[in-house]
């Protein structure tokens, strides 16, 4: 039986949490937040981000979920579709958020992708609505870009980690290498 006061909140970091867990909370939602991004490189800004979310949670009295950390399953994935890798992305978690939520017996889910105003909004509506369809559950896909500059700032006051690139060895290379050689 699947329960209806409670939200999965697919979480890619925890400044982006912040935001939709009260929103969704000040509507009787209790939220369980599932870190899972394989997508994240290298390594130690994975555990940097998902140390930030763990402890954000321990703080508001979170149960977090996570997924495993398959970075070359990832890596497989997208590697030949390099320029629609966010679409990609955004399938692979989102997918796996909805089986999450089913296993969970979860009714709905969302995620805190949807607060980035540099994420492209549609694209993670599309996923994460297929996801909903292919797992039997509900996709709450409201924009939240509203609500990103609060969450900045909310993150810089409690000294959050923040992240400088969305995630992907990709998205790292486009953020820092502004030219090729890299000059000093």
């Amino acid at each position: 039986m699947m329960s209806d006061m409670k939200i999965l909140l697919h979480t890619c970091c925890a400044p982006c949490l912040i935001v939709p867990h009260r929103v969704l909370s000040e509507r009787g939602y209790e939220v369980v937040p599932f870190f899972y991004n394989p997508n994240v490189h290298p390594f130690r800004e994975y555990r940097e981000r998902y140390f930030a979310v763990v402890d954000y949670c321990e703080q508001q009295g979170l149960e977090l979920q996570t997924g495993p950390y398959d970075m070359e399953g990832f890596i497989a994935e997208i590697s030949s579709r390099v320029d629609t890798r966010c679409e990609k992305c955004f399938q692979v978690r989102l997918s796996r958020a909805a089986a999450e939520a089913r296993r969970l017996c979860i009714a709905e889910f969302t995620t805190t992708l949807l607060v980035s105003p540099y994420q492209d909004q549609h694209l993670i509506r599309e996923a994460g609505e297929s996801a909903a369809i292919e797992h039997g559950v509900i996709f709450l896909g409201e924009d939240m870009t509203s609500g990103y500059k609060e969450s900045v700032e909310l993150s810089r006051q409690a000294g959050i980690y923040r992240q400088g690139y969305c995630g992907c060895v990709y998205s790292e290379k486009e953020r820092y290498q502004k030219n090729d050689p890299p000059r000093r």
